[in-house]
């Protein structure tokens, strides 16, 4: 079912959830009445005529979507880093939605390799006093999702006085194919990234946004783009504040130098040659676009994991500007980085609903049983590299020596070992790393808060049972392809407040809990080698100390080579 027991649209092999997203954007979030008289900003790059939203409040904001910041990767292009658009032919019609890129999705869902596009959404791009820029990085695993309205709203932030600029950067192959050669050396979909923000520095003053205050935001994917863009030496200068929701650019072993193997599966999955890079990539520039883009479900081993594939990479000099030019940790812990204050976090069930979308498929589980230490390093993600005594440690640690059953013990135990494995551990490395080496402050929170929905729902029940990975985007966006707008004076509401007033404050400010704000009296203090305190978000906000030993197992299996002193 699209509302059911799976994860939906990130996983978009499920096109009912590409479906939902059409048919979510109604009346209701948009003002369709004063379309024809859209607001007009004049830019650099030339005039933009965008639409009207409003808010659950009924606060009027101006809407510019679709709007192209480089030109099409189509043709000789793809493959290649983003070609910016410095000045537009004529006005540019940014009223409706442009297409998410290449993905699986119905007929019906708007995408296209011509996909370069971003969307902004101001109070008013009139005011003399500009207001604080958050550029939203969208997650999906560099595969799915995209920076469209129908995935992550503006509706519960433009209640404040900002200004949101979400935006789509190309997915899997055609994004991050990497050869660690000079034909293809990566990371296409960051450099993507980039140009968009370049264009924020160059536009967004038009549109009544500060320049001189951009916090770069992700969920996921997009967290580990927020912190890599801290290490490029493609962005110095382009942001100035970091939030990384879920993600982390490190993890159990270094930024890999390439993902020559995912090529070779993707040329093999359309019928290319794999004897060159050469012959790979002018193969697959022949390919139609949906073609590639259809292709991802392919790259699954076992169910729907392993859940990250393609990603960044050490790109080799090969003549282009290069978006990484060393491992993540080694550039944290050696200097490395344009520094500024970060927000990082974490859902305390994360990927734990995986373990029981295993153990309820009969199929699935016996697999798993028969062969899970060939299966254990796909799913939860280890170095596949003498991982025998890795497995061996993590099963006795997290199943006690138990086969896997359609329990609650193993629920409990395989659900944990997913979110520390894919998420809890890499994230408090980086969370340490940044602690350690940034001179500038760096906040952590848990995200615990059950609400009416979550991205996991127990499918008998039809109801939330934990804080799951992206909950917390609940919050902070509409998410019109699956989920009801909050409604007013609700439990949920109170959060929606809570989260979008983090994001205002830190995106204004630096620090999410200045000295006056909606939040109270609530003072969040950064987290050091020796303040270890964090905010645990639920009903309730609080103080709490992070327990060191959980990750204790991670740290002895897969110390960081990196930075050995850490």
């Amino acid at each position: 079912m699209c509302m059911g027991s799976v994860p939906v649209l990130w996983r978009v092999v499920y096109a009912c959830a590409a479906m939902a997203a059409v048919a979510a954007v109604t009346p209701a979030t948009v003002d369709t009445t004063v379309q024809k008289d859209g607001p007009v900003t004049v830019t650099p790059a030339g005039t933009i005529r965008g639409s009207w939203m409003s808010t659950r409040r009924g606060r009027r904001f101006q809407a510019y979507r679709g709007v192209r910041y480089a030109h099409p990767p189509t043709g000789e292009l793809r493959f290649q880093p983003p070609k910016p658009i410095l000045q537009y032919d004529g006005e540019v019609d940014a009223s409706q939605e442009g297409p998410a890129c290449p993905l699986p999705a119905p007929p019906s869902y708007y995408v296209d390799e011509d996909c370069l596009r971003l969307n902004v959404y101001t109070p008013t791009n009139k005011r003399s006093a500009k207001l604080p820029v958050i550029v939203f990085i969208h997650p999906g695993g560099f595969y799915s999702m995209t920076g469209r309205s129908d995935l992550a709203g503006p509706h519960y932030l433009l209640e404040k006085d900002l200004v949101l600029v979400t935006l789509n950067y190309r997915l899997s192959a055609l994004g991050f194919i990497s050869t660690g050669d000079e034909v293809a050396p990566g990371n296409n979909g960051m450099k993507d990234q980039v140009m968009a923000l370049r264009w924020v520095q160059r536009n967004i003053a038009a549109f009544g946004g500060d320049p001189g205050r951009v916090t770069v935001a992700g969920v996921s994917a997009g967290a580990i783009s927020a912190t890599l863009h801290m290490i490029s030496p493609m962005t110095k200068g382009l942001f100035h504040r970091a939030i990384s929701i879920s993600g982390s650019a490190t993890g159990k072993e270094p930024t890999p130098p390439h993902q020559r193997h995912l090529a070779e599966k993707q040329a093999r999955l359309l019928g290319c040659p794999t004897n060159s890079s050469r012959a790979i990539i002018d193969c697959l520039k022949t390919k139609p676009w949906k073609e590639l883009g259809d292709s991802y479900p392919k790259f699954f081993e076992i169910g729907y994991d392993p859940v990250g594939l393609w990603g960044p990479v050490v790109e080799p000099a090969a003549g282009q500007e290069r978006y990484l030019d060393m491992d993540a940790s080694l550039a944290v812990c050696s200097g490395r980085m344009h520094a500024v204050p970060q927000i990082i976090s974490v859902t305390t069930d994360e990927f734990s609903w995986f373990a029981r979308n295993i153990l309820k498929n009969e199929t699935l589980l016996k697999r798993m049983n028969a062969e899970w230490k060939q299966l254990a390093p796909i799913s939860f993600m280890l170095p596949r590299e003498n991982s025998s005594h890795a497995v061996e440690e993590l099963t006795s640690h997290y199943l006690h020596d138990r086969p896997l059953a359609n329990d609650e013990a193993s629920a409990k135990g395989m659900g944990n070992l997913y979110v520390d494995s894919i998420m809890g551990f890499p994230i408090r490395r980086m969370l340490n790393l940044m602690a350690q080496y940034s001179p500038e402050p760096v906040y952590f929170y848990e995200f615990a808060y059950i609400g009416n929905h979550s991205h996991w729902e127990d499918p008998d029940t039809k109801k939330p049972v934990g804080a799951m990975h992206h909950d917390d985007m609940l919050y902070l966006f509409t998410l019109p392809y699956r989920f009801p707008t909050i409604e007013l004076g609700t439990k949920d509401d109170e959060m929606v407040s809570r989260m979008t007033a983090i994001w205002y404050n830190f995106a204004k400010y630096g620090e999410p809990t200045p000295r006056q704000s909606e939040l109270g009296d609530l003072s969040w203090p950064a987290v050091t080698s020796r303040e270890r305190r964090y905010l645990h978000i639920d009903s309730e906000m609080e103080l709490r100390t992070l327990q060191e030993y959980r990750y204790a197992i991670w740290e002895r299996l897969y110390p960081d080579q990196s930075c050995p002193a850490h």
